[in-house]
């Protein structure tokens, strides 16, 4: 279980990594330190001023941020042992304190639709959210998993597979970031996450629904999940060969 608590802070470390090689800093809730995707280098207070123009973080990527800022207290109802009783509810028994981290998780997860959703109707799509949004997903995903294996509540391989994929698409998005490419997620990965989400929602809340019948739904999401992480991952790389094949 330590390993996987190790793996899980690398991770976190090497996604903070790629922050800082794209060189997007952030502070909430109001102010941006330093914007520069190689294009902009720009100081920011409350507004962010360059050449005379007026920079402001927009709401999707104010989203995008909350959903990180919610990943350390996801973390505390889920791994802190908080006396709280359990709950029997809908077939299956399960202690408060992960039911309040299930319910934090899947409100992480929705703000994935909602900030991608206000972005494309009021046009707000921007590199900074380009590069934000997958970034985001991976670190919940990364924590919800490794969580899962310490609970006992995952098999070790298959997120060993699942963060693996993403060390690896990561250190591709490093380099594309290093040539002033971002690349937004594409329709497979999509897919992807939104798989990897419900099949963590539904082993964090112990197969919730499905747990009064046998029908394993959480693991049998997990497995496909896990298809879809392995399917999108070669794509990822394949679409982004030229890139590897320049940086030799």
């Amino acid at each position: 279980m330590r390993l996987f608590k190790v793996l899980g802070i690398i991770y976190i470390g090497e996604c903070l990594n790629l922050l800082k090689a794209s060189k997007v800093w952030f502070l909430l809730p109001e102010s941006i330190i330093k914007i520069d995707l190689n294009k902009h280098n720009v100081k920011y207070d409350n507004d962010l001023f360059l050449k005379g123009k007026v920079y402001h973080l927009n709401l999707p990527n104010k989203i995008t941020i909350s959903r990180i800022i919610l990943i350390p207290i996801f973390m505390v109802f889920m791994l802190v042992d908080f006396e709280f009783g359990t709950i029997a509810l809908l077939g299956t028994t399960i202690e408060v304190a992960h039911f309040i981290g299930g319910l934090i998780f899947i409100v992480a997860s929705l703000t994935d639709w909602l900030d991608g959703y206000i972005a494309r109707k009021h046009n707000l799509v921007t590199n900074m959210g380009k590069f934000l949004d997958p970034l985001a997903d991976k670190l919940l995903v990364a924590a919800a998993l490794i969580i899962l294996v310490e609970l006992g509540s995952a098999p070790s391989w298959i997120v060993i597979v699942i963060i693996s994929r993403e060390f690896a698409v990561t250190g591709l998005r490093l380099i594309l970031a290093g040539g002033g490419e971002v690349v937004a997620a594409n329709q497979l990965g999509k897919i992807k996450t939104t798989a990897q989400i419900i099949a963590i929602a539904s082993l964090l809340l112990n197969n919730i629904f499905f747990s009064s019948i046998g029908f394993p739904f959480g693991m049998i999401m997990l497995y496909i999940a896990l298809i879809f992480t392995v399917w999108s991952g070669v794509d990822y790389f394949y679409k982004n060969r030229r890139v590897l094949l320049d940086s030799m």
